[in-house]
């Protein structure tokens, strides 16, 4: 009964945190990821999967986190299998998937669910600060500037290498 409470009291800090720099995801090597790391940099929160539509994005995550990691941009992708089963793989095959199909050398955490009552408390946090709308399908991608404010957040349909979404990325660079 302690144990139950104390998960309890645990999860309910976390989704009343009051600042993204509070979380900590497992990336897909078991590693932990803080995102205290983040401090005083721009970055982009990213929901994917492997067997999507949109799968090809990881190709332009990929391109705009090579253009401007050098102004210390950051990309935090987070595989979620709520989508129509569209994310089977288990974290090591994400891994290698991503790095085979997509050469990406950006970070990618953790499998995690990003819709519903069972949502990760990082998705809670993104969804709370953009008002409060679902997550409607795979690679929704939200723009963080360097102070951690939510600043924007973009459809599946809007690449990342849109003019719409390059233009709201540089304004935090």
């Amino acid at each position: 009964m302690k144990k139950i409470f104390l998960c309890f009291i645990l999860n309910l800090s976390i989704l009343s945190a009051d600042s993204i720099y509070e979380f900590k995801i497992l990336d897909v090597n078991g590693k932990e990821f803080s995102f205290e790391e983040l401090k005083g940099k721009p970055f982009i929160i990213v929901n994917t999967a492997s067997k999507c539509g949109y799968t090809d994005q990881y190709k332009d995550l990929e391109t705009i986190y090579q253009k401007y990691k050098s102004k210390g941009l950051r990309i935090i992708a987070v595989p979620s299998n709520d989508f129509g089963g569209q994310e089977p793989l288990s974290n090591p095959k994400i891994a290698e998937f991503c790095k085979s199909n997509y050469h990406t050398t950006f970070t990618i955490l953790s499998k995690q669910p990003v819709k519903g009552k069972t949502k990760h408390p990082l998705f809670q946090f993104l969804i709370q600060a953009q008002g409060g709308k679902e997550i409607d399908w795979n690679f929704e991608k939200f723009i963080i500037d360097r102070n951690g404010k939510v600043v924007n957040r973009f459809p599946s349909s809007v690449t990342p290498i849109s003019e719409e979404f390059i233009t709201t990325l540089e304004k935090v660079l």
